[in-house]
């Protein structure tokens, strides 16, 4: 029900379409008989775009490797045609109708299809943005936004080597932008989400008074009581402006508590 779309020069399993679009005209209809040698991976590529076609994912039960690795760890592909014709490959003929084309700089990519100097560039423009739509109190895209920031430097980190300049430079970039992304989730009340996060951040930063604070403030949220007040003391130690804050969210945390033991009683004591 809607076009397919296919980024040129980005090793799609079929390069031949790609070859076969690029001598296309806008609004042709074309036809072409391709031979074997170009057709080998049409089996995966149909299951995919008719698993997406039926509403399912196009990688479901797919291992994390090689089109080709994928072709020979299964025996079946789920549809018969496309069994018979890995079994036995065969010349094909493809129609093909070109609806439009786009400049690279005129569509947004996607992180996987940005090379090295993109995503660099992308990192400040989705902070931004992000920055722009937590002004507007929307925390939801805010933190798809942070989200996609730090995907695309975690790309880029995965190439160096850990804990050297270059992949500490990244490393400087991403920490503000998970601790943003842990903002937007204690706005949404998704608080083990932002436990996660800060734990992960404070094992490689254990310094970071910003991390501990919003940890603490999730602790706090899902009653777990001993953690948070360690991870304010531990705000307090680490950045003594935040003194008077920290003492605030303690009276708070404190309040909480006693208000919710009080409730416990009073529960338990219409169950017996």
């Amino acid at each position: 029900g809607m076009p397919m779309e296919i980024i040129v020069g980005k090793m799609f399993k079929l390069e031949i379409w790609e070859t076969l679009l690029s001598s296309m005209r806008i609004g042709e209809v074309a036809e072409f008989w391709c031979d074997i040698i170009h057709t080998g991976m049409y089996a995966l590529v149909s299951r995919g775009m008719r698993r997406i076609t039926e509403g399912r994912d196009p990688l479901e039960g797919q291992k994390h490797r090689c089109g080709m690795g994928n072709m020979f760890d299964y025996h079946s592909t789920g549809y018969a045609d496309l069994d018979e014709l890995q079994r036995t490959p065969q010349p094909l003929i493809f129609i093909m109708e070109l609806f439009r084309v786009e400049e690279p700089s005129a569509y947004k990519r996607d992180t996987w299809a940005m090379n090295k100097e993109e995503k660099l560039a992308a990192v400040p423009v989705l902070h931004s943005e992000g920055n722009r739509l937590v002004l507007r109190r929307e925390f939801a895209q805010a933190a798809a936004k942070y989200q996609e920031a730090v995907i695309c430097l975690r790309n880029l980190q995965a190439k160096e080597k850990p804990w050297e300049d270059d992949w500490l430079k990244l490393e400087s970039l991403v920490t503000p932008l998970v601790l943003n992304y842990c903002q937007c989730q204690l706005e949404l009340g998704e608080y083990y989400e932002v436990l996660e996060h800060t734990t992960e951040l404070l094992q490689k930063h254990n310094d970071n008074a910003k991390a501990y604070f919003k940890r603490a403030k999730a602790h706090a949220a899902v009653w777990n009581e001993r953690e948070a007040r360690e991870d304010f003391m531990r705000v307090a130690h680490l950045d003594p402006s935040m003194a008077a804050v920290v003492k605030k969210e303690l009276k708070q945390l404190g309040e909480r508590m006693r208000k919710k033991h009080v409730e416990d009683r009073k529960r338990y004591q219409g169950l017996f």
